[in-house]
């Protein structure tokens, strides 16, 4: 595997970096993630356009402008293997001595990005969906800063590797309803449907607005879809006739299992079969386009 470390593209086993870096030190940086089909990122601009809104989320100056950032990943791409890749980029506020604050003058970010292989869900996974837990959502209130302080996300992704789930559904509690509401899960958005109508929560500081959840919205659109996005209340989770799941390497899954019990009919449902296709063509014919 070839990565890039701070302007320079090398093996993985000579990238190293100090003791001192205030990602290593206080988690104090961000990240990304970008699917690549066909040697070409997707939807380039709308991830660089969410890193900028993490690096502005900590105060802390883009390394690199647009442009640059498409030739260092555009390179990367082709010095690894695989048709499809995802990417990812790591950003963090430099070396310094231990300090909570911001090092004055600033020094320079360490940025450091690799490619991995891409692999799909398998049809038996697509066929049956997956299985999922709820969890109380105990993250911090900037869920929408992609920072690599994940120890949150971590656990809660955690307790449903215990259970033998793929994933946690985020629940927080309003308090002027005193009801629950879901965010999303902790390595996903989610999506709930009920009678026909697609549901999904807003983006907010609540949760990452996630560029997967954006196509999903944008093809319920263009194929006349009802959706709504809007704050999804617990029992609505919970009586929900179809869940999906979709991130950037997960692209859209059906959970058909939620804390032990059926979804809806309990195997992945109409909209599922309707989303998932309309997906696949969408990405195929976004980078077949010069």
């Amino acid at each position: 595997m070839t990565v890039y470390l701070n302007g320079k593209f090398m093996p993985i086993a000579e990238a190293y970096v100090p003791v001192l870096d205030r990602g290593f030190i206080f988690g104090d940086g961000v990240y990304e993630v970008i699917p690549v089909y066909s040697k070409c990122a997707f939807r380039l601009d709308e991830h660089l356009q969410r890193l900028q809104h993490s690096l502005d989320g900590i105060r802390l100056a883009n390394p690199h402008s647009n442009a640059e950032w498409t030739q260092i990943l555009s390179e990367l791409i082709a010095r690894n293997a695989g048709e499809d890749q995802y990417l990812y980029l790591h950003i963090t506020r430099g070396v310094a001595r231990r300090d909570h604050a911001f090092p004055q003058p600033p020094v320079p970010a360490t940025v450091y990005a690799m490619s991995s292989p891409l692999l799909p869900p398998d049809n038996a996974l697509l066929a049956s969906g997956v299985a999922a837990v709820t969890a109380v959502d105990n993250r911090w209130l900037h869920c929408d800063i992609k920072a690599i302080s994940l120890l949150p996300n971590v656990l809660l992704r955690q307790q449903a590797v215990d259970a033998g789930c793929a994933e946690a559904i985020l629940l927080r509690h309003d308090p002027i309803t005193g009801s629950g509401f879901m965010t999303e899960g902790a390595a996903s958005n989610i999506f709930v449907v009920k009678n026909n109508t697609l549901l999904a929560p807003p983006k907010d500081n609540l949760m990452l607005p996630g560029i997967t959840y954006d196509v999903v919205l944008e093809l319920a659109r263009a194929a006349g879809i009802a959706h709504e996005v809007r704050k999804i209340t617990e029992a609505e989770v919970r009586n929900a006739d179809e869940l999906l799941l979709t991130s950037s390497t997960k692209e859209i899954l059906a959970i058909t299992t939620l804390d032990g019990k059926p979804v809806g009919r309990g195997k992945p449902g109409a909209m599922f079969a309707q989303l998932y296709p309309l997906y696949q063509k969408f990405k195929h014919e976004v980078m077949r386009k010069p």
